[in-house]
């Protein structure tokens, strides 16, 4: 089998997937009273951009939570860190320190727009004070509006914490298999995609809002294992 024969089983199981929990969420319309799995991975797709020739969204990251044995961290935790807060100080902002996702997406679109003057200490360090995360702010919310608006799916992969998990298998094989760093670049990004502007090597060339995993061989058995995770995923 190709790499394109395996690329597309795998969008295929995300359609089944897709079909399965009634449809993509965006987190803008999500809250922690919904009926997440305790762990899992997450799928998060372009809003503009498809596969060619097909009407399957591109992926754009793949992610999971609680990769450290002994962590208690939950599916709708990482999510919820991602999106950033909804009220209180930060409000519509939240903590690029805490979440990579938020990082990159952050860092290129400081790039892109020419804001390193504004920024100059965006994602120095594990955490920052007060007035620092105030002097951000501004920039904390462009992130949001954009991760906010991102569709995604999960599956449910509830098995113990450590980066031998399930959850860790298939997040690290998806990410390498759609992956175009140093490879046949297959579903090329959009030149206005945003990654286009990151100062990561990796993000340019992969195509996705990831680093590690980019430039690793994929294993193709871990599409069964997704297969079975998808036909143990229910609504939310």
């Amino acid at each position: 089998m190709s790499r394109l024969d395996d690329l597309d089983r795998f969008y295929g199981l995300l359609e089944n997937l897709e079909e399965r929990v009634d449809g993509m969420q965006r987190l803008h319309e999500c809250t922690g009273y919904m009926n997440w799995p305790d762990r899992g991975v997450y799928f998060f797709f372009a809003d503009n951009e498809w596969r060619r020739d097909t009407d399957h969204r591109r992926l754009t990251r793949v992610g999971t939570h609680a990769v450290s044995a002994g962590s208690g961290t939950s599916l709708w935790n990482r999510l919820r860190t991602h999106r950033g807060a909804n009220s209180g100080t930060y409000e519509d902002g939240g903590n690029h320190r805490g979440s990579v996702f938020r990082k990159r997406i952050g860092e290129a679109l400081i790039e892109r727009d020419d804001l390193s003057n504004e920024y100059p200490h965006w994602g120095e360090g594990s955490s920052a004070g007060r007035e620092r995360r105030l002097s951000e702010l501004e920039h904390e919310r462009r992130v949001s509006e954009s991760i906010r608006e991102l569709p995604f799916l999960w599956i449910n992969v509830d098995d113990e914490p450590g980066p031998e998990s399930d959850r860790a298998y298939i997040e690290r094989n998806a990410i390498a298999l759609v992956s175009n760093f140093e490879c046949e670049s297959i579903d090329p990004r959009d030149e206005d995609w945003v990654g286009q502007s990151s100062p990561c090597e990796e993000i340019r060339r992969s195509g996705l809002w990831n680093v590690n995993h980019v430039d690793e061989e994929y294993d193709p058995s871990f599409l069964d294992r997704l297969e079975i995770a998808v036909e143990e995923t229910k609504p939310l």
